[in-house]
């Protein structure tokens, strides 16, 4: 989703890694003034320092010890095999081998005493019951709203929240993913710990874990695969593949690729429905364009619908034509190619009675722009055939070679794969993050919401892709504005602002609530730091990163949002009122898996509940945020 900002200098490998979203536990041993430099620090120096030894506010970027919290084990996928496979492809086999050791130490395998300790007695999955949610959306509308009886939870309820148990992941820095809860299971991406767990939502036990041949970084699906076909757990792999596994068991059915560029990385969660699997698939480019030989650019962002029963693909709707040379070289003296990116970072929404998928767009990376990037998209759930596209943003052409706003910019010069600077994009990076919502009016007046990184609430006629109202809430940054996703209570749309860093006068950081029916602001509340006692040691990014970042999610007449800086919020959904707040961060974890746990950001997919459960994933290091590695379960208070 909009995963990538600028960073200054030529820091290309181990920048983009820091903000992948990837780490793992394990420090480098600090070096002894008596022992030779690690051969690992001359590739570090001349690719990293420049963004990760002081980086500048608002970036990015991780401190060099964020890096080092990152283990062998994790970087080499990410440069092999993960999204940040076009940057490692220009480090030589020895270059590449010397930067991740010098970043993590070697570890013995992860093995399974994390889950051991804390097995179930009773391994039954029960799947009879109606599932809590089927997606990161909550349901098809991706409305993130779920009813008191979905939630097992009341609103009276979510104002006396506490903590009831937690689960810690080993060798993780950040929480990615949400679960889906059906019955008394909850099912787990612990992606970082390269596993996807059934646990017991009343006491964390673990029911079964099955051990993926590569990381789970998104939500995963719930549904049939295929008609007369088991219930399975979808999820996207950081090698780009689709894993489907048996819901019962655990037991992995199928995986396929369902990309048409196997450099793409899979970063929206996909979407179970009547027989398909419906996938986002977005884009490295954005992130690659930073090395300064690359060829700029050549991938573009697409939406699959794979067959449920083996991931076989049905149909590809692209967001553009495959890139073509451009008959120019950049300063470095690399052949430049477009159009490309309007990768499709988000999770898509299906309406089942029109027919229809909606999905989203992030930006350009390289000219000329199309039509089809800063979008929300109509298209055929039966074919992919295109609909319609509505634009928010022209000329959104931008990758990471770029400066934000011009091209005189941040006080930093242009890399050689922003050849366009100038030459009319915006260079803004405010695609959507957000997925579309398909918010139910009365009397079928049904609305498309749509939430961008520009601060900008959209509602569009869903036939037609026509503008019915828009309001921004600040001028929105490419980490602020609306990140990760909206939600709605039937009547009004939430809308979370993060703005990282943002001058206090200039922030928009906090709730903003819109009435759908007419576009007019019903209530805002704004987020305010709090660097007090424990937090200022625990939370570290408490003073400049406060704001709402994760999907919020809607219970019963409650909204609940978490910050940036690792507290959980909870608002009557009508006023606006805060109801209680959980601080994650600042609080000492005894995990249920007896390893240590720690909280953090809040951020991504952070929010999930079932079975009278409340979910959060407390830690999110990318970005420059608060790392943790406890998935936190919260129940009302006795």
């Amino acid at each position: 989703m909009g995963l990538w900002k600028h960073l200054a200098g030529g820091g290309a490998v181990v920048a983009a890694l820091a903000i992948t979203g990837f780490g793992l536990g394990g420090l480098a041993q600090a070096q002894s003034p008596d022992e030779p430099p690690h051969p690992g620090k001359a590739v570090y120096d001349a690719f990293c320092a420049a963004c990760h030894n002081a980086p500048e506010a608002g970036s990015r970027a991780a401190p060099v010890g964020s890096l080092r919290t990152m283990s062998a084990q994790t970087l080499n996928a990410a440069l092999t095999t993960g999204v940040m496979k076009p940057v490692g492809d220009g480090l030589d086999r020895e270059q590449l081998r010397a930067v991740v050791a010098y970043l993590a130490k070697p570890e013995a395998p992860i093995g399974t005493a994390w889950l051991d300790g804390n097995r179930c007695a009773d391994k039954t999955v029960d799947l009879s019951a109606k599932a809590a949610q089927t997606s990161f959306g909550v349901d098809h509308d991706n409305s993130r709203r779920m009813s008191a009886a979905q939630a097992g939870l009341k609103k009276a309820d979510l104002a006396k929240l506490e903590v009831a148990w937690t689960f810690a992941m080993p060798r993780t820095s950040g929480l990615r993913g949400s679960g889906v809860v059906v019955g008394s299971t909850v099912f787990y991406p612990a992606g970082q710990a390269g596993h996807v767990v059934a646990l017991d939502t009343k006491t964390g036990c673990v029911k079964w874990a099955t051990a993926t041949p590569s990381q789970v970084r998104n939500s995963l699906a719930y549904g049939p695969l295929g008609k007369g076909g088991p219930m399975g757990l979808v999820g996207s792999e950081a090698s780009g593949n689709l894993i489907a596994l048996d819901a019962a068991t655990g037991k992995i059915l199928w995986r396929a690729d369902p990309r048409h560029d196997k450099t793409a990385p899979l970063s929206g969660s996909a979407l179970i429905h009547d027989g398909k699997i419906i996938v986002p698939i977005s884009g490295s480019d954005v992130g690659a364009a930073m090395r300064p030989v690359y060829e700029c650019c050549k991938g573009h962002g697409a939406v699959a619908a794979v067959d449920a029963r083996d991931g076989k693909v049905l149909w590809t709707w692209h967001t553009m034509e495959d890139a073509k040379p451009l008959g120019r070289k950049t300063s470095a003296g690399a052949a430049a190619y477009g159009p490309s990116g309007a990768p499709v970072w988000s999770s898509p929404s299906v309406d089942v009675k029109t027919g229809t998928v909606y999905a989203s767009t992030g930006e350009n990376t390289s000219p000329p722009a199309t039509k089809t990037s800063d979008a929300i998209v109509a298209m055929d759930l039966a074919t992919g055939k295109e609909k319609w596209v509505f634009q928010a943003l022209a000329n959104d052409v931008w990758n990471m070679s770029c400066p934000v706003g011009s091209p005189t910019a941040q006080g930093r010069p242009v890399g050689p794969n922003c050849y366009f600077a100038g030459e009319g994009s915006v260079l803004l990076d405010h695609d959507f993050g957000a997925g579309p919502l398909i918010f139910r009016g009365k009397k079928g007046k049904d609305v498309i919401l749509g939430g961008q990184k520009s601060g900008d609430v959209w509602a569009l006629d869903p036939a037609t892709g026509k503008v019915l109202w828009r309001q921004q809430f600040g001028k929105g940054t490419p980490l602020g504005g609306v990140h990760w996703g909206i939600a709605t209570d039937g009547v009004r749309v939430f809308a979370p602002i993060s703005d990282p860093n943002v001058p206090k006068d200039q922030s928009a950081a906090g709730m903003h609530a819109v009435d759908v029916a007419t576009g007019k602001v019903a209530w805002q509340w704004r987020s305010a730091p709090d660097c007090t006692g424990a937090r200022a040691r625990l939370t570290t990014v408490c003073g400049g990163r406060h704001g709402l970042s994760a999907a919020p999610l809607v219970i019963d007449g409650a909204l609940l949002a978490g910050s940036l800086d690792g507290r959980l919020w909870v608002f009557e959904a009508a006023t606006g009122k805060v109801l209680h707040m959980v601080d994650t961060a600042a609080t000492a974890y005894q995990p249920v898996n007896k390893i240590p746990g720690a909280g953090g950001s809040i951020d991504a997919a952070g929010l999930f509940a079932g079975d009278g459960m409340v979910f959060v994933n407390s830690g999110y290091a990318s970005f420059g945020q608060a790392g943790g590695n406890v998935l936190v379960a919260l129940r009302p208070k006795r």
